[in-house]
């Protein structure tokens, strides 16, 4: 798979397009506020998009957004670069097609272009599709967090080195 600002998917007609304005926000938040535990509020949305736009990725399907990941880059209190995965949803009926797979390389592979020296996010304990993804994809457990969501339910934070 070639990646490019623009790329079409062989399966469904999947077009995967970086974030390009705020009318997108919209279908990024009724999606991910569909498939994740936590309530963000558009501020949340906001905070990543607009610092961070060019770790913003869609996944369409006749203009539909059927998947979306939002990152940011900084740098952590170890002086590493640190990029994190804030959120990442797909709809129901599109999974299984790899399409949150390539999201997680686009955003990865902007990030490694960006010099980030590694990448990490919080996965619900129970939500073993997503950590089967990610550690796939080159993502280890790196911590255990307790009663980490504001539903009472554990984490693990994964991370991916990239250096």
């Amino acid at each position: 798979f070639f990646w490019t600002a623009r790329a079409v998917m062989a399966e469904g007609n999947v077009v995967l397009e970086p974030f390009r304005d705020e009318t997108q926000l919209v279908g990024i938040m009724a999606l991910i506020s569909k498939d994740l535990s936590e309530p963000y509020s558009i501020y949340t949305y906001r905070y990543f998009i607009n610092n961070w736009p060019q770790l913003c990725f869609l996944a369409l399907h006749e203009g539909n957004c059927v998947g979306a990941i939002v990152c940011r880059l900084h740098t952590h209190k170890t002086g590493s670069l640190r990029g994190y995965i804030a959120m990442l949803a797909v709809q129901e009926e599109f999974r299984k097609h790899k399409i949150g797979t390539k999201l997680v390389k686009l955003a990865v592979s902007q990030m490694k272009m960006e010099n980030a020296d590694e990448v990490v996010l919080e996965a619900e304990v129970s939500n073993v599709g997503a950590i089967a993804l990610y550690e796939k994809l080159g993502f280890v457990r790196d911590k255990s967090m307790y009663r980490y969501y504001l539903g009472g339910t554990d984490a693990y934070r994964l991370k991916l080195w990239l250096k």
